[in-house]
């Protein structure tokens, strides 16, 4: 079996055992004798599976019994409506703006009502997070809302936001997982699935129960309201029952490593031996500041848009897939989720040490 290193900032590598349990499963799910791809979502077996996987992620992430987990097909884009949408009181919503996606967050928040960018790092290219400590929050925000960790810029908050009381939202897209959560300091956290955990085609959200209203305007599409999927548990309609499936293998597997500690020990060795020789290469250069570097999606450029063409196009020849970085910042990325092994890492560092040697 030939696999090679997926840096794809999504969808993204899964853990092997993982899939090699799934393989196992694909014809005959546990002597039904069918695949989970082929039965009801209203069985007692794929109730059994859902269950589980909402207990494990419970578990894992030590979520309140005051917070709802709920699966919602569409990914974490359709969370930029869903959230103004169903947090709507006032009609005025605050935005941290530290990349592309809290920015496309923004623009999609703006069709429900009055937003404020509180803060912003596009001065810099997004290329730091602004000091979040004494925000202008506006006294009649519904939310202040943060993406956590921009993946295509590769930067990450290190400290949560200061909202002044107000409820905490944030897109954890691309460190969903990745390393402990203190649950009871959000009012909303959701991420898609495809980055972390996951087949692509779906969205986790935790919600604090309080935030689930009934009293939304008329016009809320009924597949666009939280109470919907809370009062169905995730059933109102066919959900995404295969990703639901693999996420909950995903979250067995971590609780069998040490759980999100343990994890994040992975992580952040991980990402060191990338971090540490981009900082002593003479030919790349990460793009964020040290302080808020991501430890999921690393950004690197040579400075010349020709060099990183031919990086990449070395890389891609070499057996590493996906290193070319998003057009807004050019250069490569790296993306090394949970289920990138650290000899991935090190063999693409091998590489690049290696190429920067012959091409010096």
């Amino acid at each position: 079996m030939s696999r090679v290193y997926n840096f794809s900032a999504g969808p993204a590598m899964m853990p092997l055992p993982v899939l090699e349990e799934i393989q196992s499963e694909l014809l005959d799910y546990k002597g039904s004798g069918m695949s989970v791809m082929e039965m009801s979502h209203r069985s007692k077996v794929f109730q059994t599976i859902y269950d589980e996987a909402e207990a494990d992620l419970r578990e894992l992430m030590n979520i309140p019994d005051n917070y709802k987990v709920l699966f919602i097909q569409g990914g974490g884009t359709v969370q930029f409506s869903m959230v103004p949408m169903n947090l709507c009181k006032n009609g005025v919503f605050d935005y941290i703006v530290t990349g592309a996606w809290s920015k496309k967050a923004a623009a999609e928040a703006k069709k429900y009502g009055k937003v404020n960018v509180i803060a912003s790092s596009s001065d810099k290219n997004f290329s730091y997070i602004p000091d979040c400590s004494d925000l202008p929050v506006d006294d009649d925000a519904d939310y202040v809302y943060i993406c956590e960790n921009e993946t295509i810029h590769g930067s990450t908050f290190t400290k949560l936001p200061n909202t002044k009381g107000k409820i905490l939202v944030s897109d954890q897209s691309s460190m969903f997982l990745s390393k402990p959560c203190n649950v009871s300091d959000y009012g909303v956290i959701f991420a898609g699935v495809q980055k972390n955990v996951g087949p692509a085609g779906m969205a986790i959200v935790i919600i604090r129960e309080d935030l689930i209203r009934e009293d939304l305007d008329e016009k809320v599409p009924v597949y666009m309201r939280y109470d919907t999927h809370s009062e169905n548990g995730s059933m109102y309609n066919t959900p995404n029952c295969w990703a639901i499936y693999a996420c909950g293998k995903v979250f067995k597997y971590l609780k069998s490593l040490g759980g999100l500690e343990a994890m994040n020990k992975i992580n952040e060795a991980k990402a060191k031996i990338l971090y540490d020789y981009l900082d002593s290469s003479k030919l790349f250069k990460g793009t964020v500041e040290k302080e808020f570097r991501s430890l999921m999606n690393v950004t690197f450029v040579t400075g010349d848009e020709e060099k990183d063409a031919a990086v990449v196009a070395a890389t891609k020849k070499a057996g590493f897939d996906n290193l070319k970085g998003h057009r807004s910042v050019g250069g490569l990325r790296a993306s090394i989720y949970n289920a990138m092994p650290t000899e991935g890492v090190q063999a693409l560092v091998d590489f690049l040490k290696n190429y920067e040697k012959e091409n010096a």
